[in-house]
């Protein structure tokens, strides 16, 4: 194992996680639901803290790994959570009550991110979090930044496709695509970027 492989481990073992994220990380792994990784999570919450965000946008709820870093330990924090899949959200709920997590500070939104994005607030959000569905990640980012106040912040764990965007030869359409999304916002005088290597990547747009 290479130097950075050794670092890259000891960054994602570092965090120490709540009862109730280690307990949504075990059911999501359970339920087949690959949730962000443990330093990608703890990124979460410190972005979180660093901009003082109150309101949050979730795109993808999974079983809450996401939204529990993401709120536990920040009272004033509200969290909007859109996926497709109810019994995820059924999980979720019960995960964040076992977190004292108030049910007022959550709104669970069941159907296609698709088809609820284009019907929320402009300019409503602090963050919008996006990790739902992969073939519609430029989509999903041409509405989350619509969604985000001026200096907010979108944020895309998985970005980095599992090693094939980084990788030249890959050529199939979803690294394809990526690679001309990151390209596209770095030349963007619109907005600031930044691409992490946490998880599988995690790329923030400002």
């Amino acid at each position: 194992m290479s130097q950075i492989e050794n670092n890259w481990k000891f960054a994602e073992d570092y965090p120490v996680e709540s009862p109730v994220l280690e307990k949504a990380r075990k059911l999501s792994i359970e339920m087949g639901v690959d949730p962000v990784s443990r330093a990608t999570a703890a990124h979460l919450a410190s972005v979180v803290a660093m901009t003082g965000s109150h309101s949050i946008a979730e795109i993808g709820t999974g079983l809450g790994v996401s939204g529990l870093s993401m709120l536990t330990s920040f009272p004033a924090v509200t969290l909007t959570t859109i996926d497709v899949e109810s019994e995820y959200h059924r999980l979720a709920r019960a995960l964040f009550s076992d977190a004292n997590i108030a049910h007022t500070r959550v709104r669970f939104i069941n159907g296609p991110a698709e088809n609820v994005l284009p019907r929320m607030n402009e300019n409503s959000y602090d963050i919008v979090l996006i990790d739902g569905d992969p073939d519609r990640l430029l989509e999903y980012v041409e509405h989350s930044l619509r969604l985000v106040r001026p200096g907010g912040t979108v944020l895309v764990p998985r970005i980095l496709a599992e090693g094939s965007v980084a990788n030249p030869a890959s050529r199939d359409q979803l690294s394809v695509d990526y690679r001309m999304l990151m390209a596209e916002l770095a030349d963007s005088e619109a907005v600031v970027t930044s691409l992490l290597p946490v998880g599988d990547g995690l790329l923030h747009i400002t």
